[in-house]
């Protein structure tokens, strides 16, 4: 029976400690006796026994806190538990009902906050899950696809080219099966895994030839494999380490902790300014600590969080309506300030419906000879299948019968060809598919016809050759070389040495045409402040006639070769004048993707492919397809389901209208809250009683709060949305250094009025000034949400509904039947008048100030 304990070792590191009794030593039939399990896999009862017993296939177990401990922990905020003590000493010195209405106020802040955000993670969660990585295995004998996290010890997973290998497990069968395990070992090349029984005992893992470890990518061929150890139980969970690692804090992320840092130290200051002024003065050190702390918490931002949550969930729902599917969350802002994409032409700028056209010999005659050989490379290989081979195969058919496939070199990105060692019982050869100008540079001969003897292949005739493929190329076709080369029967292994010498036969002549979506949707990411760069593996010529076919011109080009020959600070001087790249590595996407990062960039890339995965990890903004191999997704921070540059497009505005909205609370943080804070420590220099309760302070900042919890359904001009939108910490200090004392002005100018007009006694100060600091504080977010005419630019609804009913609830709390036990008093209809009209004559100047603010930095 299936064991209590699954056998493992001691966790393994890259270093390859010792470790006894390690799977991949033990012999096959031991192992499926001691995992319970068989060639058919496990029956799903018994899967669904393993799980509840090990737990879900992950390197890390992120079972989520029961909900009240997340809601309590909210109250570890130190300003918030300082408060709460603070009130509590308050309800012993027989202030109760105070006690009650500050706690009381506390918890209906914290509730909200803990509401709107858990929401939003459920909401994100779920996107997430929709693009789940899928794997291939055996149930009751049935292939079923189920998510990673659902495979058990005893599993037989199917694996082959591009996908990702889920948990530790033993190979139990075999072909051409090649896997890159660099991440766990650091071997920089893939490495052939066999279905077979080691030779002599090992711990090193780089040495289990016939095991393969989660984490690993598959570069070609298939396999089965039976799952040993999964989840924590893995190599890579005893290293502690997940495939993708940590993430590093974007430029969003660390704006957002300056913002808070900058926060903090004013917080800190102006509390302690109002404690020490009031000691200063001989009032209540109880009620002095009290103010002291809830002006503190007025000054906190502490439904940041909640908005930037809420709001890039949001975010990620309205572009999964547009078929872009967010991974990380991070990435709707990044995607805001992209202002560079990098992509392949393949299913962006064409159709991606590939079909073969033609197969031509040497002088451009159609040859069946030419596509035989095609077809046999095609047919029998098991790497990484392109759309080129479905389109080999699909065009005609061709009676492959009689050939056996001997051995196999796999297709890898550096050499751009795959080669097929092939029998049929009278000759041996081996037949090369891949980039023409590689499979013509590894040629020595040419066959005019298959029945002919090969002759020299002279720099005459490849100048002819070459002619004629950049004749096919010119008019936007894709070319593959085809060659053979004879080999002796007893030729058992192909290997990359015998690519030489080779006899070219012809060229696999392909159509893909332009996309008609393509045009439109580039010009409108170059509307947008988005600039194209297509960097593909094809040659120059194809490429051009593609980018013209779309509309996109090429104001500069480099090919690999090009890119070899510059170093990395040669590369960022040209990196800005291309736009088209072409013939590169997957090395050399990298390096593009680099140099322009290194030039202030943000950088998007776009890529479906296994040699995709490390460009998808160097980008700001990893971008891939539904139909994108599971490395690639694996490595994407979105996935579009519908792979058009016009839904990445929908995605960008997306994006950065998520970014404008969390841009408006913090503006109206560092502005208006920001002021009205200051105009309360400015007021405890000259007044001789607090300018507010404690408790008017928290009600103060929680009517606030409520009034923006709809920022993230805003609205966002159409002027901010037609340029990348980076984080700018001095942008946001400047705006709080002249927009914030407008407020404190007429927080001022009120204090006046109040005292010498209208001789207001303590109460009626404190009542006064509460409605209108919360009518300035609530109503100018109908002024700083836009940076064009606040007259013009129409709110949501909901901001609207929610902002005009908290200044009303804020104008009637004073004359409702528990308003003494606020501290508050009614307002004669007189001093209502007044402040109506200081407010909206603080709107229209704050208008003023703010337009020409942005007129002097240039802003719009």
């Amino acid at each position: 029976m299936y064991p209590t304990t699954m056998p493992r070792s001691k966790p393994i590191s890259p270093a390859g400690d010792t470790a006894a009794e390690t799977f991949w030593n033990s012999p096959r039939a031991a192992l499926f006796s001691e995992l319970d399990a068989s060639e058919r896999g496990l029956a799903q009862a018994q899967a669904d026994e393993r799980l509840a017993r090990t737990g879900g296939n992950v390197v890390r177990d992120h079972r989520e806190r029961r909900l009240v401990v997340q809601f309590l922990s909210r109250f570890l905020n130190p300003l918030v538990a300082l408060l709460l003590v603070a009130s509590a000493v308050s309800a012993f010195t027989g202030d109760i009902a105070g006690f009650v209405i500050i706690v009381g106020i506390i918890l209906i802040s914290v509730t909200l906050d803990f509401v709107q955000e858990y929401q939003a993670g459920k909401a994100v969660e779920k996107l997430r899950k929709s693009v789940a990585t899928q794997v291939r295995v055996l149930r009751d004998g049935q292939t079923v696809a189920l998510p990673s996290d659902q495979l058990a010890p005893g599993d037989v997973v199917l694996l082959a080219a591009g996908e990702l290998v889920p948990a530790d497990g033993r190979v139990i069968e075999a072909s051409d099966f090649f896997v890159n395990q660099a991440q766990l070992t650091g071997e920089p090349y893939p490495v052939e895994k066999h279905a077979r029984e080691l030779d002599a005992a090992t711990a090193d893992m780089a040495q289990a030839t016939n095991a393969v470890f989660m984490g690993s990518s598959v570069i070609s061929g298939s396999a089965r494999v039976l799952l040993c150890r999964t989840g924590s139980h893995s190599a890579l969970g005893g290293i502690a380490q997940s495939l993708s690692g940590r993430a590093l804090p974007t430029a969003f992320d660390l704006g957002v902790r300056q913002f808070g840092l900058m926060i903090m130290r004013v917080t800190i200051a102006m509390a302690l300014f109002v404690l020490l002024t009031n000691v200063f003065f001989h009032r209540p050190m109880l009620d002095s600590f009290l103010f002291a702390m809830a002006l503190a918490v007025g000054l906190t931002p502490e439904l940041l969080p909640m908005v930037v949550t809420v709001t890039m969930a949001r975010g990620g729902m309205r572009m999964a309506r547009q078929q872009v599917i967010v991974k990380q969350m991070a990435a709707i802002q990044n995607l805001g300030s992209m202002d560079v994409l990098c992509t392949d032409k393949t299913g962006t700028l064409t159709e991606a419906k590939i079909s073969l056209l033609r197969h031509v010999d040497v002088a451009g005659r159609d040859s069946d000879w030419v596509f035989q050989l095609a077809y046999l490379n095609s047919y029998f290989e098991t790497g990484l299948r392109s759309p080129l081979d479905e389109a080999i195969i699909e065009h005609d058919q061709f009676d492959a019968s009689g050939w056996q496939k001997i051995d196999e070199v796999p297709f890898d990105f550096e050499r751009r060809r795959v080669s097929v060692l092939v029998d049929d019982d009278k000759k041996r050869i081996l037949v090369v598919k891949g980039a023409p100008e590689d499979v013509l540079r590894l040629s020595t001969h040419y066959a005019p016809a298959p029945d002919t003897a090969p002759l020299p292949l002279d720099d005459a005739r490849r100048a002819e050759i070459r002619a004629l493929h950049d004749s096919l190329a010119a008019d936007g076709f894709r070319l593959l070389g085809i060659a053979l080369g004879h080999v002796p029967p007893e030729h058992q292994h192909a290997k990359v040495t015998d690519e030489s010498d080779m006899i070219f036969a012809g060229f696999a002549v392909f159509l893909d045409p332009p996309k008609p979506s393509a045009a439109p949707a580039l010009a409108a990411l170059a509307a947008s402040g988005v600039a194209i760069k297509v960097v593909t593996g094809d040659n120059e010529l194809v490429s051009r006639h593609i980018c013209k076919a779309v509309g996109l011109e090429v104001t500069g080009l480099l090919t690999g070769d090009d890119i070899h020959e510059l170093d990395d600070h040669a590369l960022a001087a040209r990196v800005d004048q291309v736009n088209l790249f072409c013939r590169v590595t997957p090395s050399q996407k990298n390096r593009v993707i680099l140099a322009l990062k290194s030039r202030g960039h943000t950088v998007g890339y776009l890529g479906d492919g296994i040699n995709d995965a490390p460009s998808l990890h160097a980008a700001d903004v990893g971008i891939s397809v539904d139909s994108a191999v599971d490395v690639a997704k694996e490595a994407a921070g979105m996935i579009l389901l519908k792979q058009d540059l016009g839904v990445l497009h929908e995605g960008v505005l997306e994006g950065r209208r998520t970014a404008g909205n969390v841009m408006k609370y913090i503006l109206m943080g560092t502005s208006s809250n920001f002021g009205n804070m200051f105009s309360m420590a400015g007021a405890a220099l000259f007044l001789p009683f607090l300018p507010m309760l404690p408790l008017q302070v928290l009600l103060n900042n929680l009517l606030y709060d409520l009034s923006e919890i709809t920022i993230p359904l805003d609205r966002v001009d159409d002027a901010y949305l037609a340029q990348p939108r980076h984080w700018d910490m001095a942008f946001i200090r400047r705006f709080m250094l002249v927009i914030g004392p407008v407020s404190s002005l007429f927080d001022f100018l009120t204090f006046y009025v109040m005292l010498q007009l209208f001789h207001a006694g303590e109460a009626w100060f404190h009542t006064g000034w509460f409605v209108e600091s919360i009518a300035t504080q609530v109503l100018v977010i109908f002024v700083i949400r836009t940076r064009g005419n606040a007259f013009k630019s129409r709110p949501a609804m909901a901001l609207a509904a929610t902002s005009l009913l908290t200044v009303l609830v804020a104008a009637l709390l004073p004359y409702l039947p528990f308003a003494p036990l606020l501290g508050f008093t009614p307002l004669p209809a007189s001093f209502m008048a007044v402040i109506a009209a200081m407010v909206a004559v603080y709107l229209v100047l704050v208008e003023l100030v703010k337009r020409a603010f942005y007129a002097r930095l240039g802003m719009r």
